[in-house]
């Protein structure tokens, strides 16, 4: 994935700490052809056992099952447990890379989430009620030489730029075609 951000908002720093040279490297990619700015990411997936899935995510594969309170074998992560993995994986990955950016040292982080879900949205008995998490908090522990306000303005760069956590806190235009063929 390439990453950019611009430089006229927030300079960038030198490129002698490895994410940041990414981002140096990504800037002048970008500034050379805005094309370069571009990434697609695909996804593919198959039926398996009751309710589960088989995902090819480019070269990688995961698994995808359910509890048996919602049909399945619990042989894997369910859905909304994926995108728990998904917001915590990037935020983690946001904060190492705003923290190089930004200069702040970081001892030591650790993410974790949690997500509420009222199963009467999923199953259609309610449908006033979301099938969606209704909530997620995510907790961000974060240690190190810094004051406070530092890891605040850390913080705020994260929330600005993590874009796993854009997707969920703004409209992401979704187009889903349906091809149907004789069986």
């Amino acid at each position: 994935m390439t990453t950019t951000v611009s430089s006229a908002i927030h300079p960038l720093p030198t490129a002698d700490l490895p994410l940041n040279a990414i981002t140096v490297a990504t800037s002048a990619a970008v500034e050379a052809n805005a094309a370069n700015a571009h990434v697609l990411f695909t996804g593919a997936a198959q039926p398996t056992g009751t309710v589960g899935s088989d995902i090819e995510l480019g070269q990688h594969h995961v698994r995808v099952d359910e509890p048996p309170a919602l049909g399945g074998e619990n042989t894997a992560a369910n859905p909304v447990e994926y995108f728990l993995a998904s917001l915590l994986s990037c935020q983690v990955v946001t904060y190492r890379f705003w923290a190089q950016r930004l200069g702040i040292e970081v001892d030591s982080l650790s993410a974790r989430a949690e997500g509420d879900l009222d199963v009467r949205g999923f199953f259609g008995l309610d449908d006033s009620v979301r099938p969606g998490f209704g909530a997620v908090r995510v907790i961000v522990d974060v240690a190190g030489p810094e004051t406070e306000e530092r890891y605040r303005e850390l913080q705020r760069a994260v929330d600005a730029h993590c874009p796993v956590l854009d997707l969920t806190a703004n409209p992401t235009p979704i187009v889903t075609t349906l091809n149907v063929g004789a069986s």
